[in-house]
């Protein structure tokens, strides 16, 4: 079995509008049409904003058919470690412990933030040539 996947609310949103490059969208095709994994993080940052009834149904229909990790104690506490260790934003945290303690390659194009985490490995669909 390949590598598995968590996706950052960045991809979620460019790849259902269609905004990622060619190359990263034929890569992210069979992540999204199989189960896509996001963090409780990302369903909450997706869902939270007033959009069209349209856009809120296909954003809340991308959510059930994801399997969403909810806050364990495992990542609190590796959240926990990650902030004392780095300067980042605590939803940036919490998809990097997410990520971490699943065995998950964090997608996102937000790799500023994220590539200074021990232990995560990142991929930004915008970079794939």
């Amino acid at each position: 079995m390949g590598t598995e996947y968590l996706i950052d609310t960045n991809v979620i949103i460019g790849y259902l509008d269609g905004k990622i490059e060619n190359n990263g969208m034929v890569f992210m095709h069979p992540i999204i049409d199989n189960i896509p994994n996001i963090s409780v993080i990302n369903k909450i940052e997706i869902l939270r904003f007033n959009q069209t009834d349209n856009d809120y149904k296909t954003l809340l229909d991308f959510v059930k058919s994801s399997n969403v990790f909810s806050l364990t104690e495992d990542i609190v506490e590796r959240t926990i470690s990650i902030c004392r260790i780095n300067k980042i934003k605590l939803p940036d945290a919490i998809i990097a412990a997410t990520a971490i303690t699943n065995n998950l390659t964090l997608i996102t194009r937000n790799t500023a933030d994220f590539k200074k985490i021990a232990n995560l490995e990142i991929l930004n669909p915008w970079d794939i040539s």
